[in-house]
């Protein structure tokens, strides 16, 4: 997994890690001060989030199937229900099926140092085309 986080430019740059917990790949994006979108909370700028919720369900896919090549999004959307503050932010995706697509619905699992999560998600998911998901619409 570490090979596709190297090959993806902008999962260095958040400095994005892959971890097991409990035998499920959780995603690990460590905090950093340029990556507030407010700081006057401080909170961790939903662009960042969202591109890391979807690298999160993206990194699933891939660690569910046998193909090398990386899902395409087809639908994403997130509703951020308060904010990620300044601390390390974990995430999982859950991976479901809708037809003969398969795809995975990303989720913030906790903050480190924090009960509970940073909120529920409302995501449709992301629905993957390829080899993952043949016979798949869209």
């Amino acid at each position: 997994m570490s090979r596709v986080l190297d090959a993806i430019p902008y999962a260095r740059f958040l400095g994005v890690t892959v971890e097991r917990t409990n035998g499920a790949l959780e995603c690990v994006l460590p905090f950093r001060g340029e990556l507030v979108g407010n700081p006057i909370l401080p909170a961790i700028h939903g662009g960042v989030i969202g591109a890391f919720l979807e690298l999160t369900a993206i990194l699933r896919l891939l660690d569910e199937s046998s193909s090398d090549r990386v899902p395409k999004p087809i639908n994403f959307a997130i509703d951020y229900l308060r904010s990620a503050g300044a601390t390390t932010t974990r995430a999982r995706a859950d991976i479901f099926k809708l037809g003969r697509c398969r795809g995975a619905r990303p989720r913030l699992a906790r903050r480190s140092g924090a009960p509970g999560g940073v909120g529920q998600r409302k995501v449709p998911g992301l629905t993957a085309r390829g080899p993952l998901a043949r016979g798949c619409s869209g």
